[in-house]
């Protein structure tokens, strides 16, 4: 029997939550009957490329240096689909949406869309092709309730839409207890670290991350933090790690392709995000029993329920954060109970492979005959 080929299109493939994705749903789906090829287009942005080779997945990229060049690389992607046969595409977010999209209209192959954003945040200029185009596919996924529901309040498309909810590998995101970043950060023992994974955004809010760790320090010299990511923002984040003195108190990991490691050496893991779809590194952090404590935007409301698998306050009221720390900082056994509710929680409700048979059950669904 055939195999059915899949063709995932992303704009990059660095170290963003949907991207993470990728090489993490390649490892456990059916490679006796799908195919999965991936085509993105910014070359400086790779970090999954050779985990998703490693799985066996096939990567190309079509490079594009910015997104009207991205589109134009719709008759490469037509003819790479054709050369290979492909049954059925999958696009993530809205820019690889539109050239698949194009694709669709041209060829008539299946396409189906993740949405990982709230609608609102977009610039208007993505929101309206986005609006103009959404029913040039087959079928929609947004990865949170709250993703689904800015889509049909937003654009009220005619194709269906449904929520298909993150999940992690449970199976390989496991914490070992080892000090290996610690001790190579130079932080002491019998410390707490407060740590998050993140694209330096502004929705990130890591000038107030940095700003609660800073509060936290006032009363506990035991508290430290590590940040793993980059982005635009970095510069103006790390003047304020600099104004607060937080040098060899909060460290910056820079992009890593292997976080697990990091989330070893965590405690607590802290979002002050003022908005979100479903955060794939909330979910790594509570596979590998990091308590959790954040904001409740978007989709993190839907995976964390107050006081039962970690701590949340309102985006608007940040600043509780500290507060929510503290009492975990003052109670141990607090902390840890909330360390493995956080893993219970994923296991039971986020899992990677549920999330996979999903998938699959909606490729053999609408691959193309």
């Amino acid at each position: 029997m055939a195999k059915i080929k899949v063709l995932h299109i992303i704009k990059s493939l660095g170290r963003g939550g949907a991207e993470m994705l990728l090489p993490e749903t390649l490892k456990i789906h059916d490679k006796e009957k799908f195919e999965f090829h991936f085509i993105y287009f910014l070359p400086w942005k790779d970090q999954m490329v050779e985990a998703l080779k490693e799985a066996g997945g096939k990567v190309t990229c079509f490079e594009a240096r910015d997104n009207i060049r991205l589109i134009l690389q719709y008759k490469k992607i037509v003819t790479y689909c054709e050369a290979h046969q492909i049954s059925l595409i999958h696009c993530h977010l809205p820019w690889a949406g539109f050239v698949g999209r194009l694709v669709f209209k041209k060829l008539g192959i299946p396409v189906l869309y993740t949405e990982h954003n709230m609608q609102e945040r977009y610039h208007i200029v993505t929101k309206t092709i986005n609006k103009l185009s959404f029913n040039s596919q087959s079928f929609a996924f947004g990865v949170s309730n709250d993703v689904t529901s800015s889509i049909k309040n937003n654009i009220n498309p005619n194709i269906p839409v449904m929520t298909l909810l993150n999940g992690v590998n449970t199976g390989s995101f496991v914490r070992q207890e080892s000090f290996l970043v610690r001790k190579k950060l130079g932080i002491p023992e019998n410390t707490i670290v407060i740590g998050n994974v993140a694209v330096f955004r502004f929705q990130k809010r890591l000038v107030e991350w940095l700003k609660i760790i800073d509060n936290l320090r006032k009363s506990n010299d035991n508290v430290y933090g590590i940040i793993v990511g980059a982005g635009p923002l970095e510069d103006e984040i790390k003047t304020e790690w600099e104004r607060l003195n937080l040098e060899g108190i909060v460290f910056f990991a820079g992009l890593q392709t292997n976080v697990k490691p990091y989330f070893e050496a965590m405690d607590i893991f802290m979002m002050s995000s003022s908005f979100e779809g479903l955060p794939i590194a909330l979910l790594e952090a509570m596979s590998m029993e990091c308590a959790v404590v954040s904001t409740d935007a978007g989709g993190i409301k839907e995976v964390i329920r107050d006081k039962k698998d970690g701590l949340i306050c309102p985006t608007s009221n940040w600043a509780q954060l500290s507060h929510l720390c503290q009492s975990l900082i003052d109670e141990p056994n607090e902390l840890k109970k909330y360390k493995l509710a956080a893993r219970e929680r994923v296991v039971n409700s986020f899992s990677l492979k549920r999330m996979v048979g999903e998938l699959e059950v909606y490729y053999s669904k609408f691959k193309k005959v």
